[in-house]
């Protein structure tokens, strides 16, 4: 499928505020590739799909991801909207007919990270964060402009404002996110 004619089908399929960060989020990540070296047309493919699961009711991304043996961890059973990336990994490939495994990956992880990310995975999960739609992150301007000198940095104060966030609301935090800024704290420790 055509940039073009995914576009149309999420006009559809999500809700008019997720749409506009999902064009946000692809514009986004074209830039951070541009920047960084990497495939605009790819970068712009993840970003648009990047929530393509996001407007899915939560008991039926539970639903959806049980019959497709997407594995869930007990705080995704807590906080369903955290499947939204996985699910929309799998409904990239399966509905939007996305082959590439970078792009596919980038969806899945776009969330709760992982450690040691691929370039992709970190522009995806950066430009989810800064796109100019976002507007309540703390540190938003710094990261901003983090996010064009240095994705390793960048993704490690994201991750730091993200925990420090979840913390002060006190529900549960998936631990890939608490492993993903183990990983990428070494990067603030270097710029201190």
């Amino acid at each position: 499928m055509e940039l073009h004619e995914i576009r149309k089908k999420l006009k559809k399929e999500l809700d008019k505020g997720r749409y506009e960060h999902t064009k946000g989020v692809m514009y986004t990540a074209g830039c951070l590739a541009m920047a960084h070296g990497y495939s605009v047309e790819k970068a712009m493919l993840a970003g648009l799909l990047h929530d393509c699961a996001k407007c899915i009711p939560n008991d039926e991304k539970i639903a959806l991801c049980e019959k497709n043996h997407i594995l869930i961890h007990p705080v995704e059973y807590e906080s369903p909207y955290l499947l939204h990336a996985k699910l929309g990994a799998y409904l990239a490939e399966k509905t939007y007919g996305v082959s590439n495994p970078e792009i596919l990956h980038a969806i899945k992880v776009h969330t709760t990270g992982e450690p040691d990310m691929n370039l992709l995975d970190k522009i995806i999960y950066i430009a989810d964060y800064i796109e100019p739609g976002r507007d309540k992150a703390p540190n938003l301007q710094e990261v901003r402009q983090m996010a064009f000198q240095d994705l390793n940095v960048c993704m490690a104060q994201i991750l730091r404002d993200t925990l420090m966030y979840l913390m002060s609301r006190g529900g549960s935090i998936d631990n890939t996110t608490r492993m993903t800024y183990e990983f990428y704290k070494q990067y603030l420790d270097n710029e201190a």
